[in-house]
């Protein structure tokens, strides 16, 4: 009976993690194949992936109000166009495309391959790219010129700034000033107007 004991002990110790604690990840020994693991179901890992957002997202605004605040007015989004482009100028005839450096590929460290499911990531990734060619053909074909933000250039936003107003052009008429700064201006002397004039 002891034996028996100290067997079964022996042999829940060298189990693998993941059947003694289904919550933690399965550690391959030497010379054994590394186990797949995700901590979500596919359920919710599809639902998951489905929420990522195309249009509007944190580095597209970033790049939006760049442009805004250099002095430059412009469309979003045009349908009509091939592969709707982020941001359009339509009377330069330039259409901006706001990439993430993971999902359209770009030469950097941010383009890894998950571990996990490489094939369906590598199918996917070719998929995004030759699109992207097949869009900045297209456009290119139709007389637009075709710019492309990534994210990892977002780092340096003056850098990314000089580069926009090289591949755009000079915007037209003087820069408005916006924001806080701009309604201080504005509302300052209205406000020492009105001291002045309840002091006497």
């Amino acid at each position: 009976m002891v034996v028996r004991r100290a067997l079964a002990r022996e042999k829940t110790r060298k189990a693998p993690r993941e059947q003694r604690n289904p919550n933690v990840p399965g550690v391959a020994g030497v010379g054994e194949q590394s186990p797949r693991f995700d901590i979500m179901s596919q359920e919710k890992r599809s639902a998951l992936m489905g929420r990522i957002r195309g249009r509007n997202t944190g580095t597209e605004m970033t790049v939006r109000r760049l442009l805004h605040a250099l002095g430059y007015r412009y469309r979003l989004h045009a349908r009509e166009l091939p592969g709707k482009p982020d941001i359009v100028f339509r009377g330069r005839k330039v259409a901006v495309f706001v990439h993430g450096c993971f999902w359209h590929r770009h030469d950097c460290g941010l383009a890894y391959v998950p571990k996990t499911r490489p094939e369906f990531w590598r199918r996917k990734f070719e998929g995004n790219v030759t699109r992207d060619q097949r869009t900045r053909r297209e456009l290119e074909e139709a007389g637009w010129r075709v710019v492309f933000v990534w994210e990892c250039q977002l780092s340096d936003l003056a850098a990314l700034g000089r580069s926009l107003a090289r591949e755009i052009g000079p915007h037209s008429g003087p820069v408005r000033r916006t924001g806080t700064a701009a309604s201080a201006r504005r509302s300052g002397p209205k406000t020492r107007a009105q001291a002045k004039s309840a002091r006497q």
